[in-house]
């Protein structure tokens, strides 16, 4: 008998077969698997059928937020594409812009255009914006900004503070959501959208332009303009001809006399003359910068007029140009004057020898004037933000935090000297706001404007300064009762006063437009009155240097009283200045008349027939005002600047909410976070 094992081992090997059947449709390919989108439908709504409720709600949600996230990506990233696509070409080409800054302005003005056949030979300017309602402080507005079309390369004391109380009425109730400062009961206004300056210096970029919707029609240009524009083009005639790459016109003996010698009246004249659309003239002195300007020379040169003439005017004219050649020439003249402040108590010295590379004070005193080492700062510390280099803001800032600690003040007016190797005031007791000490306060106001109105220490000190200023300086005159501004010495006041005061209406005026209290625009109002019937009082209705008020009624006499010794005129621009302030934040009319006034005096009796104007020596004799045969560099770079801003009727042109003028009439951008 076999075993199992023996008979499977001895049996043949199985096979597993598997069986499918087939129905007869399949088998020929008909009602099955195809591919055929017939039943690939079916095969999804099989499938979908099979899904439960909460499933499929789950996918029909997944699918409506797709839907609805792809409209509105549609609606955000659709309409800017569509806008940059339909703007010229030359307006899609934008500029990198300056690392950790950018300049609350565009950088450049509109680039000067030929002049129409209705004006004659007078070009047309840089288009202007239509004219917007006065007495409405604005916001900052864009201004329209191009390179130039060319290629650029890289009692004892009397009781003035009663006058000061008659004046003030301020509003004390009223109070916003901006108010963050207050300074002896007068609320101050900061700008939000503004930084103080980065504390790293980055170096920038080539200005950037403005969106093509910021631009508005150009406004016609006025016949007061275009008179402007004669009288610049009747001065730079006689510059040209006799006096070209000099410092200053010697016009009635067709000369020229050299302060510096490196072209004091061409540099001034650089960014009025693209302001007022002169193409060809710029050009001109363009040429004349790029080949014959040089600092490598041994001649001892004031820092203080170096500065605000030269470095402000090229760096001004840089950023209205966008032509990287003035930014060249700044860096260069800005090394050179640095050995100034290499003094024991970094208070600079008054005068360097911009080729040897050595300063000095005076030969007579080792003192410097206060107004001169405090009126540097705007344009060393725009030169430290566009070259990224600190030195030189670092330099400047130094001086002021110094001043700022400094005794000797008298509620926050400031001695006129200032001893370079203590560093301690000197001549004590003698206050003004006139010559050695006048820009000092101007630039308190201003740099705080220009670092963005953070910078607390400079706004405190001027507002104490306009406090002191009320207190001590001010008076009225008899018989028209002006308010003025004298001078103390020793605790006898003086009813003395520069022309030169005449800067302050306009700076009082600047900083309540910045949100300052507002009986700082009703002191302007009453100061540019007494700085105006100092012309209207006058034989030629030309301001003499100094004028002395009369504090007494005296019958047959007038407000102004002038001595010999002040009756010249040197084409000074001071009143001018405030008068283009005042309307620019007013809109008062009457501004632009007294302004026209003035012009046509200057025509009258200092405008020489071959070219040019000339200062003169007596104001009170219209018959022979005995002209002094000079014309100061600073009457085309500020007098008949201010004086064309003034008679614009584009309310925007150089706009106050992103330029800050220096000293010199020279604009430079404020700064604004990027």
């Amino acid at each position: 008998m076999y075993s199992a094992a023996a008979a499977a081992a001895s049996s043949p090997p199985r096979r597993d077969f598997i069986s499918v059947t087939l129905s007869p449709e399949e088998a020929v390919g008909v009602g099955g698997y195809n591919n055929s989108k017939a039943w690939r439908r079916r095969s999804c709504w099989r499938k979908w059928k099979q899904l439960s409720r909460l499933q499929r709600s789950v996918i029909l949600f997944v699918f409506a937020f797709l839907a609805v996230c792809g409209v509105i990506s549609y609606t955000s990233v659709g309409e800017p594409w569509k806008s940059l696509t339909n703007k010229p070409l030359d307006e899609q080409r934008t500029e990198p812009e300056i690392p950790g800054l950018k300049l609350a302005n565009p950088a450049v003005l509109p680039a000067p255009q030929k002049a129409d056949a209705n004006l004659g030979d007078y070009p047309e300017l840089s288009p202007q914006k239509p004219p917007k309602p006065p007495h409405v402080r604005r916001g900052p507005s864009n201004l329209q900004i191009k390179p130039p079309r060319r290629d650029v390369r890289p009692k004892t004391r009397h009781d003035t503070s009663s006058v000061g109380q008659e004046l003030v009425q301020a509003d004390q109730n009223e109070k916003t959501e901006k108010s963050v400062i207050s300074w002896r009961g007068a609320v101050i206004e900061t700008d939000q959208s503004t930084e103080p300056p980065s504390s790293k210096i980055k170096e920038p970029e080539k200005p950037s332009s403005v969106e093509a919707e910021d631009q508005k029609e150009p406004v016609p240009i006025t016949e007061r303009q275009l008179a402007v524009i004669e009288a610049f083009r009747h001065a730079w005639k006689g510059y040209k001809e006799f006096s070209w790459g000099h410092d200053e016109l010697k016009p009635l003996s067709k000369s020229y006399s050299e302060w510096f010698g490196l072209g004091l009246t061409l540099i001034d004249a650089l960014d009025t003359m693209w302001i007022l659309g002169l193409k060809e003239e710029f050009e001109e002195a363009r040429k004349w910068v790029a080949n014959d300007l040089v600092f490598d020379k041994n001649v001892d040169v004031n820092l203080f007029e170096s500065t605000i003439r030269i470095l402000g005017g090229l760096l001004s004219t840089y950023h209205l140009s966008g032509d990287s050649l003035f930014l060249e020439k700044a860096k260069d003249i800005g090394n050179r004057l640095m050995p100034a402040f290499k003094t024991p108590s970094k208070i600079p010295y008054s005068d360097v020898n911009i080729g040897r590379g050595t300063a000095h004070p005076p030969r007579w005193t080792s003192d410097s004037t206060v107004a001169e080492v405090t009126s540097i700062q705007l344009e060393f510390r725009e030169l430290s933000r566009l070259t990224g280099d600190e030195k030189f803001q670092k330099a400047v800032d130094e001086v002021m935090k110094h001043v700022h600690t400094l005794s000797g003040k008298n509620d926050g007016l400031v001695p006129m000297f200032i001893n370079t190797n203590s560093g301690q005031f000197t001549h004590l007791g003698v206050y003004t706001l006139g010559a050695r000490a006048d820009s000092y306060y101007e630039y308190l106001l201003k740099q705080w404007i220009q670092g963005g109105k953070k910078e607390n220490e400079l706004l405190e000190d001027y507002m104490r300064a306009i406090e002191g200023v009320k207190k001590h300086l001010l008076q009225r005159s008899q018989p028209k009762k002006l308010t003025f501004v004298g001078e103390l010495a020793h605790g006898h006041f003086s009813a003395k006063m520069d022309h030169l005061v005449c800067f302050l209406p306009g700076t009082l005026a600047l900083g309540a437009h910045n949100g300052l209290t507002a009986d700082h625009m009703q002191l302007a109002e009453a100061l540019i009155e007494t700085c105006y019937q100092m012309y209207a009082q006058v034989e030629t209705g030309l301001s003499p240097e100094i004028v002395h008020f009369n504090l007494h009624a005296e019958k047959g006499h007038k407000d102004v009283e002038i001595k010999p010794a002040d009756r010249h005129n040197l084409l000074r621009p001071e009143t001018v200045e405030s008068l283009f302030y005042m309307y620019r934040f007013t809109g008062d009319k009457k501004y632009q008349d007294w302004g026209w006034e003035i012009l046509q005096n200057f025509n009258k009796y200092t405008r020489v027939p071959t070219g040019g104007y000339t200062s003169i020596n007596n104001v009170q004799n219209p018959s022979n005002p005995e002209p002094r045969d000079k014309m100061e560099s600073f009457f085309l770079g500020e007098t008949l600047k201010y004086m064309f801003l003034l008679f614009s009727d584009d309310i925007d042109l150089i706009n106050l909410d992103k330029y800050v003028f220096n000293t010199e009439a020279h604009p430079l951008p404020i700064w604004v976070p990027a």
